[in-house]
């Protein structure tokens, strides 16, 4: 096992790029990644860049590169991918800068269109900074090469001639050439057509960069001029005129001097690309990083690839992973779920063509991708940690030029990758130690598998021996899994089971081909029983586990309609108990608003009984109407049914005690409520109030109040006895006295003074106030004993008492409201 100083050396992340010989990359395919990737960039850059892609040096370089890509996948998904592809590819150009040359038009204009695309693609990433901050840092280019880009685009048209707005000089020795050159035109068409006769043809053409005439061998003495070349057949000389040489030489000496301003531009514009020659290399870099980073977007949307998560340790515990060479290819890839780790062996056994191989290529390939910072073909659940070296021992690497056999081959390799395993190395075995003796083969690879785990290497191999299937039965460090094959129909199902071994089916698979059955029985009985035992087991089991596996489908379906089910039961009980609440809120609202109209038409009688001169007696009669209503209302009245009790029972009532008319309490409802109709499943409609509302048997209790029923709603007080006077005493919880609560009632008349009191309680109820002090003062104690008898009849009072020594004594009364 590794060294715990192993580990927190590997967890530091100071490990060196990752180390993967040419026979790695080449059993593992690694370059048809890398094309891939390159035919998925838009342009030269990004092409070479996938071609030319390494490995990642450190653990924080991987992080960055993947959030890269994640980022360009983001603005990919987005619709806004990164604009990048048609920028030329500089590095010749900029090396022949370094040694001193000069670049040619072409070659200036294909820097500043580099520079061009690499400005737009800044300004893209500054828009999108907020959604991709790393890819905006790393292709940042410098702002001063704007410039370049605004003295070399000018110089040039689009096409790539040159431009007169190059410069006022080469402006002026262009219009200079037009002019003579059209004059020299005329002349030689006026020529044309005096000569004609002795012309063989009406045209003119160019010879060494001067302007001839083609005339025939039998009339040039009558013509004058000087002979620049004859025809094939040697019929026409095309002789310059005379009278034009004089034009065609300023020609010449015009055309040179364009040439001369010409390259004074170059020269010129050569020098301030090479003055910032770094700055256009990394904007050149730049956009190549760019194109690459859109070129794994689209491979990880083309194959769905993912991001997995990061571990600190040298772990592949991949989830539904595919072999992503063979989706390229169109095969229909099983997904599987496999796990490696250090210093731990996964052996892969099963039938031949079943997919052990290509268990090992998906685990080499995902830890190659990852340390390049490539996504990779699994789900997103899925846990990597970084290996810094993937060596690898697959296919026949048997060399005649070196006198050495397959088996020699493979032990080398294998001496050299056991020399140099570590905890952060991953190794990949097919079909280890085979080509020699069966029983030493086998007991080789056991050493093998044994030193590359006591040396912290984390292991997959695959194998037919027995032996090293049975090695997980005793020792932890090693795993079993199998690739499924299918007896019914003889067939390979490419998936893996991990934690069993697989029978190798060889007899199965060579009758499937055609193998003649008689020899098929003869090779039976040459198996061993011992042998004949070991894969039946294995086929037992593997029959076993498939059958565990429908099991669980089928227990998993259950579980999920249950759980739908309780679901829908939950969301038509909260409906059923919201409009329960709705009801009950409703009726309650209305009896408060019924209580609130008594009390406004207790006051209104009152202030009648005030504003009219009655005799004696109608007053008293009046009176005595009065407090009848307010004892009512003060008392509860038809309240009664939605209030709880004082005394309850705290045991559910059984079904046989349930019948219609029964009252009972539902702690639900806070209410003693009567029995309307037993209905079916254990439910009970009960009346509250005018309202009917369904409850269940469980929930009902004997007539009374269970012990968490809360105390009844402000406002209303019903089955309330009248409020209780008694003597002053110490009061902790007294609240101060203040003018909000506290009512001065001195000088008024009785009737006055009672009214008054009972608008200043009705106003604290409100206000939430528990506490009043009503001011009556001394006097004969009439107006005190007043005050003090409504209390005892005011359905908002609960107690009251004289004030203390420090409260006004017995000129205060406090009241204490529900």
């Amino acid at each position: 096992m590794p060294s715990s100083l192993e580990m927190s050396s590997y967890a530091s992340g100071s490990s060196s790029a990752i180390i993967c010989s040419e026979k790695t990359c080449s059993d593992l395919q690694w370059g048809r990644v890398l094309e891939a990737l390159a035919q998925r960039a838009k342009g030269p850059l990004g092409h070479r860049a996938a071609l030319d892609l390494t490995f990642c040096a450190t653990r924080q370089q991987v992080t960055q590169a993947l959030g890269q890509v994640k980022e360009a996948y983001a603005l990919l998904q987005a619709g806004k991918p990164l604009p990048t592809g048609g920028a030329p590819i500089l590095s010749p150009i900029l090396e022949r800068l370094r040694a001193g040359g000069a670049l040619t038009p072409n070659e200036l204009l294909s820097v500043a269109q580099l520079l061009s695309k690499a400005r737009y693609l800044q300004r893209f990433l500054q828009e999108q900074k907020s959604r991709a901050p790393l890819l905006h840092e790393s292709c940042a280019t410098d702002p001063q090469l704007d410039s370049l880009i605004d003295q070399i685009q000018p110089c040039f048209e689009p096409d790539g001639s040159w431009s007169d707005r190059a410069s006022s000089r080469l402006r002026e020795l262009r219009q200079e050439r037009h002019a003579t050159r059209q004059r020299l035109l005329d002349k030689l068409h006026d020529i044309m057509q005096r000569y004609a006769s002795t012309l063989q043809d009406d045209f003119y053409t160019e010879r060494q960069g001067r302007f001839v005439l083609p005339v025939r061998v039998d009339s040039h003495e009558r013509f004058i001029g000087i002979v620049h070349g004859t025809s094939a057949s040697g019929q026409t000389l095309f002789m310059e005129p005379r009278a034009i040489i004089a034009l065609g030489n300023k020609l010449k000496v015009v055309d040179a001097q364009i040439e001369r301003e010409q390259v004074a531009i170059t020269t010129r514009l050569s020098e301030m690309i090479r003055e910032q020659i770094e700055a256009v290399a990394a904007a050149e870099s730049a956009l190549a990083h760019a194109e690459l980073k859109a070129a794994a977007a689209v491979l990880a949307q083309d194959l769905d690839l993912c991001f997995p998560h990061f571990e600190p340790t040298p772990v592949m515990d991949l989830i539904q992973a595919r072999h992503p060479l063979l989706q390229l290819d169109g095969v229909k890839v099983i997904p599987s779920d496999m796990k490696v780790e250090s210093g731990h062996a996964l052996i892969v056994s099963g039938p031949n063509a079943g997919g052990k191989t290509v268990v090992l290529k998906t685990l080499g390939l995902a830890a190659c991708m990852i340390r390049a910072g490539l996504p990779i073909a699994c789900d997103p659940r899925s846990r990597v940690g970084l290996f810094d070296r993937v060596a690898t021992d697959m296919g026949d690497d048997q060399s005649i030029s070196k006198n050495l056999s397959t088996f020699s081959a493979q032990v080398r390799n294998l001496a050299g990758i056991l020399e140099t395993a570590d905890v952060s190395t991953l190794v990949l075995l097919d079909e280890i130690a085979t080509g020699t003796d069966p029983r030493q083969g086998e007991a080789l690879a056991t050493g093998v598998l044994d030193g590359l785990c006591a040396r912290g290497a984390a292991v997959a191999c695959t194998t037919h021996y027995e032996g090293l299937k049975a090695l997980a039965l005793g020792d932890d460090r090693f795993r079993n899994a199998s690739v499924g094959f299918d007896m019914s129909s003889m067939s390979p199902t490419f998936s893996l089971a991990t934690g069993l071994p697989g029978a190798s089916s060889a007899l199965a698979i060579a009758r499937r081909f055609g193998m003649p059955s008689y020899v098929l029985e003869r090779a039976q009985q040459y198996l061993a029983v011992a042998e004949q035992g070991f894969d039946s087991l294995v086929a037992k089991l593997n029959d076993e586990r498939r059958a565990l596996e429908l099991a669980r489908s089928a227990a998993e379906r259950e579980k999920q309609w249950a759980e739908a089910r309780r679901r829908e039961l939950d969301a038509e009980l909260k409906q059923q108990r919201s409009r329960e609440h709705k009801l009950l809120s409703e009726h309650t609202q209305g009896l408060l608003s019924a209580i609130q109209r008594a009390r406004e038409e207790l006051r209104m009688a009152q202030q009648r009984l005030r504003s009219k001169k009655l005799n004696e007696e109608a007053l008293k009669e009046i009176k005595r109407t009065v407090d009848a209503v307010a004892q009512k209302v003060a008392m509860g009245g038809e309240l009664e049914p939605v209030q709880a009790k004082t005394t309850a029972s705290t045991t559910p009532l059984s079904p046989e005690m349930i019948g219609p008319g029964q009252r009972v309490y539902v702690p639900r409802l806070r209410a003693e409520t009567q029995i309307v109709d037993v209905l079916k499943q254990g439910q009970v409609r009960v009346a509250l109030g005018a309202v009917k509302v369904l409850a269940h048997i469980d929930e009902l209790r004997g007539v009374g109040a269970s012990e968490d029923t809360p105390a009844p709603a402000r406002n209303v007080r019903p089955n309330v006895k009248p409020a209780r006077f008694f003597d002053a005493a110490a009061d902790p919880d007294l609240p101060l006295q203040t003018s909000d609560n506290t009512c001065d009632l001195r000088g008024l008349r009785a009737e006055e003074a009672v009214a008054m009191a009972e608008q200043f309680l009705d106003r604290c109820l409100n206000e939430g106030r528990r506490v009043a002090f009503l001011i009556h003062g001394h006097g004969t104690g009439a107006l005190r004993n007043a005050i003090r008898s409504a209390l005892q009849t005011n359905g908002y009072v609960q107690r009251f008492r004289p004030g203390q020594s420090g409260e006004g004594g017995d000129g205060v009364t406090v009241a204490w409201l529900v």
